[in-house]
């Protein structure tokens, strides 16, 4: 499993640009499903067909990015945020680009270090010498996303994007767990565009119309020095979520999920997240409503370029999703 997180997390695809993924997801997936479809907007759905209730399973294949907004005489690139791109992670970080051009984000000199960081006073030097060499290289209106490597530390790893590209690993490690024995007719689904306004889970859900759905994505955690409090640990288990800050669970999806967690002895946690939130708030607001949750795995350091989860959570979101899926609902 470790090998596909290394590979979803390395490879390029902010909001709007998520074609390495969805191929690298495709030929995960395609040997455990009964079919696979790219609707229009880009999201990729894979059914596993069976005659229960209908459940729809998202998680985002986007990455939070920048998009190149103007070049100086000097060759140095302006840019905007695409989704929750915070300054304060991302100075001297660098930033890779589609044609696979790396460049490294720097600041304008500020009067006192104690001036926040804006990203109207940062650029991105890609080496150019002047405004032709780096308009022909990288022109205004390219998209780029963190550059970093994926880290090994046992049972932690670090990488950039596993928000949500660890939701993607789930779902597709459900799929060859389940392996087409679900009691659910079940919708993988693998959504575009989540940082910039849940957008493909809104067209996605519409399409399926479905009875129950979860989201699977990263939560905070509360464990690390003066944390804000939160009730939320790295190696604790998966965290099945009970409030956001764009959605109430569903209390009959929150109940089953814990009776499973708790029939087949998995590790969990309750989640309520002050800020931030899932595809699951868009998908509860489709046709007349779908009853909704969300299953969450715990990182540290979201929207930076060195997110961290614990793999023993992961496998503990596994199982719970696939004893779910086997389940009455």
């Amino acid at each position: 499993m470790k090998k596909l997180i290394k590979k979803l997390t390395e490879t390029f695809g902010p909001s709007g640009y998520e074609n390495q993924i969805r191929n690298i997801i495709k030929k995960e997936i395609r040997g455990y499903v009964d079919s696979l479809k790219v609707d229009r907007l880009g999201n990729l759905i894979a059914h596993i067909k069976s005659k229960g209730k209908k459940v729809m399973l998202a998680a985002h294949m986007d990455e939070i990015g920048i998009v190149t907004s103007y070049i100086d005489k000097n060759g140095f690139i302006r840019f905007s945020n695409v989704g929750g791109f915070f300054p304060i992670h991302s100075l001297t970080a660098r930033i890779m680009f589609e044609n696979g051009r790396v460049g490294v984000i720097g600041e304008e000199q500020r009067n006192s270090m104690k001036d926040p960081l804006e990203i109207s006073k940062m650029y991105i030097d890609i080496g150019a010498r002047n405004k032709k060499e780096a308009e022909k290289i990288i022109p205004v209106g390219t998209f780029g996303c963190y550059e970093r490597k994926f880290e090994d530390l046992g049972k932690r790893i670090i990488a950039k994007s596993l928000d949500d590209r660890i939701g993607c690993t789930v779902l597709i490690e459900v799929a060859k767990l389940v392996r087409k024995k679900v009691a659910a007719d079940t919708y993988f689904v693998f959504t575009v565009q989540e940082e910039i306004g849940l957008k493909g889970a809104k067209t996605s859900a519409f399409g399926i119309n479905p009875d129950i759905a979860l989201s699977i994505d990263v939560t905070g955690t509360g464990d690390t020095p003066k944390a804000r409090k939160m009730a939320i640990k790295l190696g604790n288990g998966a965290a099945i979520k009970i409030k956001d800050r764009g959605m109430i669970s569903n209390p009959s999806v929150v109940n089953s999920l814990i009776k499973t967690a708790k029939k087949n002895n998995i590790p969990y946690q309750l989640e309520v997240l002050e800020m931030g939130t899932t595809d699951a708030t868009a998908i509860q607001l489709t046709m007349e409503g779908v009853p909704s949750g969300a299953v969450s795995i715990p990182s540290r350091y979201i929207h930076s370029s060195s997110e961290m989860v614990d793999i023993d959570d992961v496998n503990a979101a596994i199982r719970l999703i696939s004893k779910f899926l086997k389940t009455s609902l």
